[in-house]
Protein backbone atom coordinates (compact mmCIF):
# COMPACT_ATOMS: atom_id res chain seq x y z
CA UNK A 1 0.00 0.00 0.00
CA UNK A 2 1.46 3.14 -1.08
CA UNK A 3 2.25 6.06 1.30
CA UNK A 4 2.49 10.03 1.33
CA UNK A 5 5.93 11.40 2.71
CA UNK A 6 7.28 14.32 2.25
CA UNK A 7 11.03 15.86 3.11
CA UNK A 8 11.97 18.85 4.33
CA UNK A 9 14.59 20.82 6.07
CA UNK A 10 16.37 24.30 5.40
CA UNK A 11 18.12 25.07 2.28
CA UNK A 12 20.94 23.38 1.69
CA UNK A 13 20.23 20.49 3.77
CA UNK A 14 19.81 17.62 0.69
CA UNK A 15 15.93 17.58 0.18
CA UNK A 16 16.11 17.55 -3.43
CA UNK A 17 19.21 14.66 -3.27
CA UNK A 18 17.35 12.91 -0.63
CA UNK A 19 14.13 12.41 -2.33
CA UNK A 20 15.58 11.00 -5.14
CA UNK A 21 17.45 8.61 -3.31
CA UNK A 22 13.86 7.13 -1.39
CA UNK A 23 11.98 7.67 -5.18
CA UNK A 24 15.34 5.13 -6.39
CA UNK A 25 15.02 2.96 -3.71
CA UNK A 26 11.31 2.33 -3.49
CA UNK A 27 11.40 2.02 -7.56
CA UNK A 28 13.69 -0.69 -7.00
CA UNK A 29 11.49 -2.74 -4.70
CA UNK A 30 8.87 -2.85 -7.55
CA UNK A 31 6.91 0.33 -5.41
CA UNK A 32 5.19 2.69 -7.95
CA UNK A 33 6.28 6.43 -6.64
CA UNK A 34 5.59 9.80 -7.89
CA UNK A 35 7.66 12.08 -7.12
CA UNK A 36 6.73 15.84 -6.41
CA UNK A 37 8.90 19.50 -5.49
CA UNK A 38 7.54 21.96 -4.23
CA UNK A 39 7.44 25.63 -4.98
CA UNK A 40 6.19 24.18 -8.41
CA UNK A 41 8.47 27.01 -10.20
CA UNK A 42 7.94 25.25 -13.83
CA UNK A 43 4.06 26.08 -13.22
CA UNK A 44 1.70 28.81 -13.26
CA UNK A 45 0.79 28.22 -9.88
CA UNK A 46 3.84 29.58 -8.28
CA UNK A 47 3.12 33.09 -10.06
CA UNK A 48 3.10 34.44 -6.40
CA UNK A 49 5.59 32.43 -5.14
CA UNK A 50 8.12 33.76 -7.64
CA UNK A 51 6.93 37.07 -6.99
CA UNK A 52 7.65 36.58 -3.10
CA UNK A 53 10.93 34.89 -3.12
CA UNK A 54 12.44 37.11 -5.66
CA UNK A 55 12.20 40.12 -3.95
CA UNK A 56 9.06 41.86 -5.90
CA UNK A 57 6.98 42.03 -2.86
CA UNK A 58 10.06 43.25 -0.34
CA UNK A 59 13.68 42.74 -0.01
CA UNK A 60 13.17 41.14 3.37
CA UNK A 61 11.05 38.02 3.79
CA UNK A 62 9.13 40.23 6.84
CA UNK A 63 7.77 42.59 4.66
CA UNK A 64 5.23 39.67 3.43
CA UNK A 65 3.35 38.75 6.56
CA UNK A 66 3.28 34.86 7.97
CA UNK A 67 -0.48 34.93 6.89
CA UNK A 68 -0.16 36.06 3.13
CA UNK A 69 3.10 34.04 2.20
CA UNK A 70 1.86 30.57 3.45
CA UNK A 71 -1.18 31.63 1.05
CA UNK A 72 1.16 31.79 -1.94
CA UNK A 73 2.77 28.56 -1.38
CA UNK A 74 -0.07 26.66 -0.51
CA UNK A 75 -2.06 27.76 -3.49
CA UNK A 76 0.63 26.58 -5.37
CA UNK A 77 -0.07 23.00 -3.78
CA UNK A 78 -3.65 23.40 -3.83
CA UNK A 79 -3.66 24.45 -8.04
CA UNK A 80 -1.00 21.44 -8.62
CA UNK A 81 -2.79 19.08 -6.66
CA UNK A 82 -6.50 19.67 -8.42
CA UNK A 83 -4.73 19.54 -11.67
CA UNK A 84 -2.41 17.02 -11.65
CA UNK A 85 -0.92 14.81 -8.72
CA UNK A 86 -4.37 14.04 -6.85
CA UNK A 87 -4.63 11.13 -9.46
CA UNK A 88 -1.82 9.87 -7.52
CA UNK A 89 -2.58 10.07 -4.15
CA UNK A 90 -6.18 8.35 -4.74
CA UNK A 91 -4.09 5.57 -6.28
CA UNK A 92 -3.69 3.72 -3.00
CA UNK A 93 -0.90 1.92 -4.94
CA UNK A 94 1.13 5.02 -5.41
CA UNK A 95 4.28 6.45 -3.02
CA UNK A 96 3.96 9.95 -3.13
CA UNK A 97 7.10 11.37 -2.14
CA UNK A 98 7.27 15.33 -1.70
CA UNK A 99 10.44 17.36 -2.00
CA UNK A 100 8.68 20.45 0.27
CA UNK A 101 5.02 20.41 1.53
CA UNK A 102 3.53 22.67 3.77
CA UNK A 103 6.15 22.03 6.32
CA UNK A 104 7.95 24.40 4.69
CA UNK A 105 4.93 27.16 5.71
CA UNK A 106 5.39 26.15 9.22
CA UNK A 107 9.12 26.56 9.29
CA UNK A 108 9.54 29.17 7.27
CA UNK A 109 6.75 31.62 8.28
CA UNK A 110 6.54 30.65 11.52
CA UNK A 111 9.64 32.26 12.41
CA UNK A 112 7.92 35.72 11.47
CA UNK A 113 6.33 35.56 14.45
CA UNK A 114 6.23 36.15 18.03
CA UNK A 115 6.70 32.60 20.25
CA UNK A 116 3.55 33.29 22.08
CA UNK A 117 1.95 32.81 18.78
CA UNK A 118 3.23 29.96 17.35
CA UNK A 119 0.52 27.48 18.18
CA UNK A 120 -2.03 29.87 17.07
CA UNK A 121 -0.61 29.52 13.76
CA UNK A 122 0.46 26.38 13.61
CA UNK A 123 -3.32 25.26 14.63
CA UNK A 124 -4.68 28.10 11.42
CA UNK A 125 -1.78 26.43 8.80
CA UNK A 126 -3.09 22.62 9.46
CA UNK A 127 -6.62 23.85 9.26
CA UNK A 128 -6.42 26.20 6.28
CA UNK A 129 -4.21 23.59 4.34
CA UNK A 130 -5.38 20.56 5.09
CA UNK A 131 -9.10 21.23 6.02
CA UNK A 132 -9.93 24.45 4.20
CA UNK A 133 -8.36 23.65 1.06
CA UNK A 134 -8.74 19.97 1.36
CA UNK A 135 -4.76 19.19 0.78
CA UNK A 136 -4.05 15.55 1.88
CA UNK A 137 -2.06 15.68 4.80
CA UNK A 138 1.32 13.47 4.46
CA UNK A 139 1.40 9.87 6.64
CA UNK A 140 4.86 10.98 7.51
CA UNK A 141 6.94 14.40 7.28
CA UNK A 142 10.62 13.83 7.44
CA UNK A 143 12.67 16.41 8.69
CA UNK A 144 16.92 16.78 7.93
CA UNK A 145 17.94 18.68 10.78
CA UNK A 146 21.16 20.69 9.56
CA UNK A 147 22.11 24.13 11.58
CA UNK A 148 22.15 27.08 9.92
CA UNK A 149 26.17 27.64 9.90
CA UNK A 150 26.28 24.63 7.73
CA UNK A 151 23.05 24.70 5.70
CA UNK A 152 23.63 28.02 4.70
CA UNK A 153 28.15 27.41 3.53
CA UNK A 154 26.18 25.13 1.29
CA UNK A 155 24.02 27.22 -0.51
CA UNK A 156 26.64 29.43 -0.73
CA UNK A 157 29.00 27.29 -2.27
CA UNK A 158 26.22 25.96 -4.61
CA UNK A 159 25.47 29.94 -5.79
CA UNK A 160 28.67 30.50 -6.53
CA UNK A 161 29.28 26.86 -8.15
CA UNK A 162 26.07 26.66 -10.13
CA UNK A 163 25.08 30.92 -10.46
CA UNK A 164 22.14 30.17 -9.46
CA UNK A 165 20.61 33.04 -7.64
CA UNK A 166 19.82 33.05 -3.62
CA UNK A 167 16.90 34.20 -2.91
CA UNK A 168 15.42 36.66 -0.09
CA UNK A 169 15.00 33.65 2.37
CA UNK A 170 18.62 32.37 1.80
CA UNK A 171 20.28 35.69 1.69
CA UNK A 172 19.19 36.53 5.29
CA UNK A 173 20.97 34.78 7.87
CA UNK A 174 19.51 36.05 11.11
CA UNK A 175 16.07 34.87 9.22
CA UNK A 176 17.44 31.42 8.71
CA UNK A 177 18.61 31.34 12.44
CA UNK A 178 14.84 31.88 13.29
CA UNK A 179 13.98 29.38 11.09
CA UNK A 180 16.00 26.57 12.61
CA UNK A 181 14.25 27.43 16.10
CA UNK A 182 11.13 27.25 14.38
CA UNK A 183 11.82 23.64 12.66
CA UNK A 184 12.90 22.04 16.27
CA UNK A 185 9.77 23.57 17.68
CA UNK A 186 7.57 22.26 14.74
CA UNK A 187 9.07 19.11 14.52
CA UNK A 188 7.86 18.26 18.60
CA UNK A 189 4.57 19.77 18.39
CA UNK A 190 3.59 17.77 15.12
CA UNK A 191 5.56 14.67 15.30
CA UNK A 192 7.33 14.74 13.18
CA UNK A 193 10.41 12.63 11.89
CA UNK A 194 13.53 14.56 12.58
CA UNK A 195 16.82 13.50 11.19
CA UNK A 196 20.20 14.47 12.17
CA UNK A 197 22.36 15.79 9.34
CA UNK A 198 25.89 16.40 10.91
CA UNK A 199 27.88 15.46 13.60
CA UNK A 200 29.66 18.69 15.42
CA UNK A 201 30.80 20.35 12.44
CA UNK A 202 30.75 17.81 9.91
CA UNK A 203 28.08 16.27 7.60
CA UNK A 204 27.03 13.05 7.84
CA UNK A 205 27.55 11.25 4.26
CA UNK A 206 24.01 11.08 2.24
CA UNK A 207 24.53 7.25 2.66
CA UNK A 208 24.71 7.35 6.10
CA UNK A 209 21.15 9.83 6.05
CA UNK A 210 19.30 7.98 4.06
CA UNK A 211 19.32 4.64 5.87
CA UNK A 212 17.54 7.06 8.35
CA UNK A 213 15.31 7.73 5.97
CA UNK A 214 14.53 4.28 4.44
CA UNK A 215 14.26 3.33 7.75
CA UNK A 216 11.55 6.08 8.71
CA UNK A 217 9.81 4.93 5.20
CA UNK A 218 9.87 1.12 5.97
CA UNK A 219 8.29 1.50 9.16
CA UNK A 220 5.30 3.52 8.09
Amino acid sequence: MGKFIAIDGLDGSGKGTQSEKLVEYLRSQGKKVRVLSFPMYENESSAFVKMYLDGRLGDKPSDTNAYVASMFFASDRYISYVTDWKKDIEDKETYVIANRYASANAVHQLSKLPKNEWDRFLAWLWDFEFKKLGLPEPDSVIYLELPPRLSLSLVRHRSQETGQKMDIHEKDTAYMEKCYDAALYSCEKLNWDRVKCYDGDQIRTREDIFEEIKNIAEGL
